[in-house]
């Protein structure tokens, strides 16, 4: 014998009126949510500092422009094929002059604004930047910029990076490296073909795209060994 309605509907809305904030954060991207009210980026994230930086003693690149997260609803990440990524994420896609490097505070095509940060980790919580600024959380695109600029002209150096979930990755605007399907953040998880550093400035653009779960990345230039590359800078201008 089924339960009366009025008993069904009461214990539904008894649970939505219970559930935490962070169970509506779940759907973001793929139902309206409400969202909560943010909660700030440290003590995952700094305003980026004037000068620029090294990448830390492991060879991660730390200071990154991040673009609030683009929602783009997929309930699973089990559909990341490198077809539907790279459709999903491409130079067509992006929210702005590709080629162009954004600004601190800059708004971009469809209304989310760049952030110019020092991550205090070596992967970069994209979770938690939607997060602290009360931005859909599931869902969603991220895009990424930041500039290597390198001393002298390195050649056969490969970008090694990992991300949850899929995503791509251009330098200098040639596409260098791509990670697809459903994974979670490994370090050096792919590393590309031996690529170019020019002498001076280098952009480096990617975008993380997931549905359900957490989203973070890292990124960091090695050898033809696999030794870590640190004798460049990074910047955001």
């Amino acid at each position: 014998m089924g339960r009366p309605r009025s008993a069904a509907r009461w214990c539904a809305l008894a649970l939505a009126l219970t559930a935490p904030a962070a169970l509506h954060a779940q759907t973001a991207g793929m139902v309206e949510e409400k969202l909560p009210p943010p909660t700030g980026l440290a003590p995952y994230f700094t305003p980026a500092a004037a000068d620029p930086i090294a990448p830390d003693a492991d060879g991660f690149l730390r200071r990154w422009l991040l673009l609030e997260p683009v929602l783009k609803p997929n309930r699973t990440n089990t559909g990341f094929t490198p077809s539907y990524v790279s459709a999903a994420i491409a130079p067509a896609t992006y929210p702005g002059k590709f080629e162009a490097v954004p600004r601190d505070g800059e708004g971009a095509a469809g209304g989310q604004r760049w952030h110019a940060l020092d991550s205090s980790l070596f992967d970069i919580k994209l979770f938690y930047l939607a997060q602290g600024l009360g931005k859909p959380t599931y869902g969603v695109i991220f895009w990424a910029v930041t500039i290597v600029n390198a001393p002298r002209e390195m050649r056969g150096v490969r970008l090694a990076l990992g991300s949850n979930s899929a995503s791509r990755w251009w330098l200098n605007g040639s596409e260098v490296a791509g990670l697809y399907g459903d994974r979670r953040m490994v370090m050096d998880d792919v590393v590309s073909r031996p690529i170019t550093l020019r002498k001076g400035r280098n952009i480096l653009r990617g975008a993380v795209i997931n549905g359900p779960g957490l989203s973070d990345f890292c990124a960091r230039f090695v050898d033809e060994a696999g030794k870590p590359i640190r004798d460049i800078t990074i910047d955001v201008k």
